[in-house]
């Protein structure tokens, strides 16, 4: 894309906006936002479409959908994604292609037979795969896969060459077939591990290729020479379909596919949390890739800075830079590269919370852009804001990341902010939790509101503020954000124990708020209790052995952060404690702390046993710091004599969670300032199931 009379961007940066050829199509510049879910697919079709749609404002070049199934007899429930199963699909999906191509991208589809991983819940038709084997999924469904035989795989030819035509009938450009993360049939044929046929489509590796080049193959002479038909391979299948004969695929078929989009492993590898992955990860399996075909590659890697995407390029690694969640932090990153706003960037922290909205069949949500999703349903776009109100004046107490948010927000709209801080530093809690051991990433969530807020003039700063209810009256303010944030209980009250439990004084006993303080246990053998189950008990045993502690991590759970699951880092977490040396005791909850250890119950039968320690750090769970709200509430009467029309408490100081939570609580009081009271009403649109007619 040439440089026109609006763009500001530094020259270095042309490269990133040149076009590139696919196949029959070309993408305009080299941001190519990948596949991703979002928890909305055949459930919310209109919030998919303006979360697209904005992406299409902000510059992409290439846009996709996340997987779409394209035949009932390959279906993902639990999980929403969307579907291409009939011609009745098309209506929504082309809506959505209408909207990627809004402002000049290809819109991409990706076709997803799930085979091994597809259990059919919802359809219970027989799942189908190359071999007869256990369904692999996250929930291990006790169901199995039946062997395909000829008639099934020609079917199963037949299912794709229909969807690529629907795909076209809906305007798509670019169609990828999904064989990544173990999640598609092409992977499961061209895996070892998932095809050991005897016929012509296992064994070699050019037996086991005999399905892709078909579907490939028939799926161009299918949409004729106005698609691109692109392929999403994993680079590496550990004891599988690894690095090295992944090399020898494409090198075989150099110039089958129109592009090769290539992603890290399993869904782990490729969206690897921050705590874990550095920017920019997967190059040592994708690089030198390139040589091996003349057709566009696509890699990911987390890519927030504009001057990595252009070493990939320059040196040869990638034509485009793929991006997933980067692109859900920012929907904006081209046109901010472009316009020379590369400061504006809001980065991607890789805390992974936007996975768990697909984990959880709920909706997405993004820590540093409280936006996505929220685009239809709510009208947010994520560098605009509504109108400002009848009103003038805000004062938010607390700069966490929800009062930070809420003063960046409400400026943004116009009104005079004024952000009242007890300490001498902006965070809160990000500023604290930013500094423990892998989660600098995090800081970047106070990083990019305070330099909003320090370009801003109508927002004012004050440090070592404590305010008490009387000076909020006394100041007048007529809307009051009260973001004071919380503090992690130190009485064993959690998910198992639900009543404080008995600590015996003599033990030394620790919270997280200790440690982030940097207050540490002296004696050299710990118990940390784990009831919390995200990421803070792994993060707090790893600062711990760093300081030279002997810690045993107890959680009543039957793993070591187990709500980790669903940010696709559990897996991880327990493997690094294992590294570390920490003892893990699972199942088992800490019932009560005495002068020379903690007592165990077992999570199932109750059964106690002790276990001797020096100290106990105790991760449960967290009390809302909300003293000012409570005696604000008791005073309401002098509200509006004192100028005051409306208190909120926001974030943790209303009720903790986490930190995604805290940013969009302190966006959503910012977008409702002045505005009508929701007196119990929905407070976002949704789409109801249309109910049909029997016949």
């Amino acid at each position: 894309m040439a440089k026109d009379n609006a763009s500001k961007r530094d020259p270095r940066y042309d490269i990133l906006f040149e076009p590139v050829r696919i196949g029959p199509v070309t993408a305009k510049n080299r941001f190519f936002q990948v596949p991703h879910c979002n928890g909305g697919g055949y459930r919310d079709p209109s919030a998919v479409v303006e979360m697209r749609r904005v992406k299409a404002e902000g510059g992409w070049g290439v846009i996709f959908t996340e997987q779409v199934e394209l035949h009932p007899s390959s279906e993902i429930t639990p999980f929403i994604e969307l579907r291409l199963w009939d011609d009745k699909d098309i209506p929504a999906l082309a809506r959505m292609a209408e909207a990627m191509k809004s402002q000049g991208a290809l819109a991409g589809i990706e076709l997803a037979y799930s085979g091994v991983n597809g259990s059919n819940l919802y359809t219970r038709e027989v799942p189908r795969g190359p071999m007869s084997a256990p369904i692999l999924t996250f929930y291990k469904d006790p169901v199995s896969t039946r062997a395909m035989d000829k008639t099934d795989i020609r079917d199963l030819r037949r299912w794709h060459r229909d969807a690529y035509k629907r795909a076209k009938r809906a305007g798509y450009d670019l169609i990828e077939l999904y064989g990544a993360h173990g999640f598609g049939v092409v992977q499961h044929f061209l895996s070892p591990l998932t095809n050991q046929r005897s016929d012509e489509y296992g064994g070699s590796l050019e037996n086991r290729a005999r399905l892709f080049r078909e579907l490939i193959e028939e799926g161009k002479d299918a949409v004729g020479d106005t698609m691109a038909i692109g392929v999403r391979l994993s680079l590496h299948e550990m004891g599988g379909l690894e690095n090295a004969e992944v090399r020898d695929l494409i090198e075989m078929h150099s110039d089958l596919p129109d592009l090769w989009d290539l992603g890290h492993g399993t869904w782990e590898d490729c969206s690897g949390p921050s705590r874990f992955v550095e920017e920019g990860a997967q190059e040592p399996l994708v690089g030198g890739i390139k040589a091996l075909t003349d057709k566009p590659v696509v890699g990911v890697g987390r890519f927030t800075s504009p001057d990595a995407m252009v070493s990939q390029v320059r040196r040869g690694v990638l034509d485009f830079i793929g991006a997933a969640r980067p692109s859900i932090a920012d929907p904006f990153i081209p046109r901010k590269i472009d316009e020379g706003r590369i400061e504006d960037i809001r980065e991607c922290i890789g805390c992974n919370i936007c996975v768990s909205g697909d984990m959880t069949q709920s909706i997405s949500r993004c820590t540093q852009n409280p936006t996505f999703m929220e685009e239809w349903r709510k009208g947010w776009h994520p560098e605009r804001m509504n109108a400002k109100g009848e009103s003038a004046t805000v004062l938010v107490i607390g700069a966490g990341p929800a009062g930070l948010e809420a003063a960046r927000a409400a400026a943004m709209r116009g009104y005079e902010v004024a952000l009242a801080e007890a300490g001498t530093e902006l965070g809160g809690r990000v500023r604290l939790e930013s500094r423990l051991p892998g989660l600098a990433a995090w800081g970047r969530v106070r990083d990019y509101r305070a330099h909003q807020i320090g370009q801003m003039t109508n927002v004012g700063v004050y440090f070592d503020s404590a305010l008490s209810a009387q000076d909020v009256l006394d100041f007048g303010f007529e809307h009051v954000a009260i973001a004071t944030g919380s503090t992690w209980r130190r009485d064993g009250v959690a998910r198992h124990n639900l009543a404080p439990i008995a600590i015996d004084t003599a033990m030394p006993v620790f919270t997280p708020d200790d440690l982030m303080a940097g207050n540490l246990p002296k004696g050299g053998e710990i118990v940390l209790y784990d009831d919390d189950h995200y990421y803070m008990g792994g993060v707090l045993a790893e600062l711990l052995v760093q300081k030279g502690a002997k810690v045993t991590l107890v959680t009543p759970a039957n793993l070591v952060s187990e709500w980790a699951l669903n940010t696709l880092e559990q897996i991880r977490i327990q493997s690094r404690m294992i590294e570390l040396g920490v003892t893990i005791v699972t199942a088992q909850a800490v019932s009560a702390v005495g002068a020379k250890g903690v007592t165990l119950s077992c999570a199932f039968t109750g059964r106690k046993r002790e276990l001797a320690c020096d100290a106990v750090v105790l991760v449960t769970t967290r009390l809302p710091e909300d003293a000012l709200w409570h005696d604000l509430k008791a005073r309401d009467g002098e509200w509006a004599a004192a100028g005051i029309k409306s208190v909120r408490r926001i974030g943790d100081a209303d009720a903790p969670a986490p930190i995604a939570w805290a940013t969009y609580a302190g966006h959503r009081f910012a977008r409702e300032l002045d505005g009508e009271p929701l007196n119990g009403a929905l407070s976002f649109r949704r789409e109801v199931t249309e109910i049909t007619a029997v016949e």
